[in-house]
């Protein structure tokens, strides 16, 4: 098939998200790419993790912000998906992973794979993430303007916000075909009662979700992301803008995208990249079918 199917967060329907087995388990199945979630850690380092907190996805709580990565490391992260890891995906305190160690383990496997990076955002840290990000990129031999990394340039790197103001950031020393706008439906009540309710965190990220559609076309249209790169809701829902993107030569990698019947549609819309919890079980379904 010439569709590309990237792991959400690694394989995470089999091992818990973002963690060493789940990154392991989409290349050995196979995956066309792995997409990750960053963040800054306490002291500066970049963090393959989702949530601003660690309270979802740990046995700990409180902002990854609020911890080093030695820290982080020593929290288990493995209880999301709970399951047995095999020999060779590491114990339960390495399973956390630093953006740099992730290009160790791909370059490690030797496979030619993309490398979707999603930048967090807000951040306590603004756009020194996105510097960060950059700086470790240049030390795995990212060109910014193929998006090519690695000893043999193996790893294709995209990079991907909610936020564009992080897009518009990165478009200053990265070619804008690399870079995917996110978006996703997001009503503004909805930030109002996560603040109302206290929960300042979430209504932080929420706002910018909120944000994300009408910034993020905007930002489209003016040629500063050259991939879609909305939920799969969305997409039905604002199926003449996508095709009308397309059409203009645009790239499309929707999420996630884990049911068939959504991927054939996607296919047949012209979505050329899925984002997928299982990916390897998806081609498969979509091959058979």
């Amino acid at each position: 098939m010439d569709t590309l199917f990237f792991a959400h967060r690694g394989s995470s329907h089999k091992y818990s998200e973002n963690t060493r087995a789940a990154y392991l388990q989409a290349i050995d199945e196979g995956a066309d790419g792995i997409e990750c979630d960053v963040h800054l850690s306490k002291d500066g380092l970049v963090v393959c993790h989702h949530d601003p907190t660690v309270d979802r996805t740990s046995d700990s709580t409180g902002l990854v912000a609020e911890y080093t990565l030695a820290e982080l490391k020593a929290m288990d992260f493995t209880g999301v998906v709970p399951s047995v890891l095999p020999a060779g995906y590491g114990a339960e305190n390495e399973q956390l992973l630093s953006l740099d160690e992730l290009f160790e383990l791909i370059e490690a496997h030797g496979k030619s794979v993309g490398l979707a990076i999603e930048i967090k955002h807000p951040s306590p840290y603004g756009h020194l993430l996105e510097k960060t990000v950059l700086q470790v990129l240049a030390a795995h031999g990212f060109d910014p303007q193929t998006g090519t990394a690695g000893s043999r340039g193996q790893i294709s790197v995209t990079l991907m916000s909610f936020e564009p103001n992080s897009l518009r950031y990165l478009a200053r020393t990265v070619n804008t075909s690399l870079l995917c706008q996110l978006m996703t439906e997001i009503h503004p009540e909805r930030v109002q009662q996560l603040i109302d309710s206290g929960d300042l965190v979430r209504a932080g990220v929420y706002e910018v979700l909120y944000r994300s559609v009408a910034e993020g076309i905007e930002l489209i249209n003016a040629g500063g992301a050259g991939i879609i790169g909305c939920g799969v809701a969305w997409t039905r829902a604002n199926e003449h803008l996508v095709r009308r993107w397309l059409e203009q030569g645009l790239k499309a990698r929707v999420w996630t995208i884990d049911r068939p019947a959504d991927a054939q549609f996607l296919v047949g819309l012209g979505v050329g990249e899925l984002t997928s919890n299982r990916p390897a079980e998806l081609r498969k379904e979509l091959e058979q079918g």
